[in-house]
């Protein structure tokens, strides 16, 4: 036989297998009905290029290392009190200045299931019955504190804490499958994020294969107890954050790697803009006191990343292959866990960045939080806070 012809066999043979994938180890094996999506990405011209040559985070101070599994989001109470933190076991802690304590949870079938475990991962399989706090934001009026539970949706509990109550958990007859990240006007209205009707986020890393679009933007009017939906068809939006003066929001478009705006008010009320193309893929977007926004990054956008999300029909057929979701998953981020925190103007212009490129301290950030000169830093994966001074 020609080599041309050897050649066509084995590609032959690795169809067939990624078709049929027969010993079912491939990262989508459970999913027989995954899809792969195109991601419109921007030109590769537009990503930003700008680095931190320092790796400033690595100065960063880390905090509470194994106390805490897991902190997504990072709150303070209208007092200035805190952190708060939603943790990987559905509780959310808030630390006195001495130790955490307890202050709400979002399941009320709590049992030994959702007790201690290693390492934030390890509550994957049990978070649908635990309960997963991801976005956290007090009502700065009122106290109260507003939850974004991935399985059990948006929800609220008084200022003295407690199992919290049921907003929304659905939207349109739609339910609310990974309910992610929220931001609260001042009217108390709540404007929040549903990254996927089909994934849950206990598999995250399948809708970050995928790609697909079923995401939402939405809002919760609290006085009418409606949720209402301001745009579908989102891939993995993720974070949400209103302007300084609340005439606009902007919110994380995960897979494409890019903050859109959202115009609450004005002319264009209702209407949205792409905001900035951003390094690499982003989790929570915070405001500042001084109106701009810091957005965590989870890694920098690679090329492996750029033109599997061009082509994803190539991108089903390589993940098909005999291997595992973990290593498809360094794959997608370069090969190694590194974070940065990026913060945009008012404009949408980049005015810093910060980054740990060799993921040495910070290796994962979900969400930036700037109080009194620090940024306070979680993941969603690490066990600790991290802290970096900006004077």
């Amino acid at each position: 036989m020609s080599p041309a012809g050897i050649l066509a066999g084995i590609c032959l043979l690795v169809a067939l297998y990624c078709g049929l994938d027969p010993l079912g180890r491939s990262a989508v094996a459970n999913f027989p009905d995954f899809e792969a999506y195109k991601v419109d990405m921007p030109p590769w011209s537009d990503v930003p290029t700008e680095k931190d040559a320092e790796n400033l985070l690595q100065r960063s101070e880390i905090k509470y290392l194994n106390q805490i599994q897991g902190p997504e989001s990072i709150a303070f109470d209208p007092a200035g009190r805190g952190p708060y933190t939603g943790v990987a076991d559905g509780r959310v802690l808030f630390w006195d200045g001495e130790s955490w304590k307890d202050f709400a949870y979002t399941s009320g079938n709590r049992s030994g299931l959702c007790d201690p475990k290693p390492s934030p991962l390890s509550y994957l399989k049990n978070e649908h019955i635990c309960g997963r706090p991801l976005g956290l934001r007090f009502n700065k009026r009122t106290g109260d504190l507003y939850i974004a539970d991935a399985y059990f949706g948006l929800m609220r509990v008084g200022p003295e804490g407690g199992l919290a109550t049921s907003l929304a958990t659905e939207a349109e007859g739609v339910p609310l499958r990974f309910t992610n990240d929220l931001d609260i006007d001042e009217e108390g209205n709540v404007y929040f994020t549903d990254s996927s009707t089909k994934y849950q986020r206990r598999n995250f890393m399948q809708l970050v294969f995928s790609a697909e679009d079923s995401g939402r933007l939405l809002k919760y009017n609290p006085t009418m107890k409606e949720t209402t939906v301001l745009m579908r068809n989102i891939q993995f939006p993720n974070g949400v954050s209103l302007s300084k003066d609340g005439s606009f929001l902007v919110f994380s478009e995960g897979a494409i790697g890019r903050l859109r705006k959202f115009w609450l008010k004005g002319e264009k009320a209702g209407t949205s803009e792409v905001f900035a193309v951003l390094p690499g893929f982003p989790d929570n977007v915070r405001t500042n006191k001084d109106g701009d926004f810091w957005v965590a990054i989870h890694c920098r956008r690679s090329m492996y990343s750029y033109y599997s999300s061009l082509y994803p029909k190539l991108r089903k057929l390589w993940l098909k292959l005999p291997i595992s979701a973990k290593t498809q998953f360094l794959f997608q981020i370069g090969g190694r866990p590194h974070a940065m925190v990026v913060k945009y103007s008012l404009e949408g212009k980049l005015v810093q960045i910060l980054e740990d490129s060799e993921g040495k301290v910070v290796r994962s950030v979900s969400e930036v939080e700037e109080k009194d000169g620090k940024l306070w830093m979680g993941s969603v994966l690490m066990p600790f806070v991290a802290v970096y001074s900006l004077t």
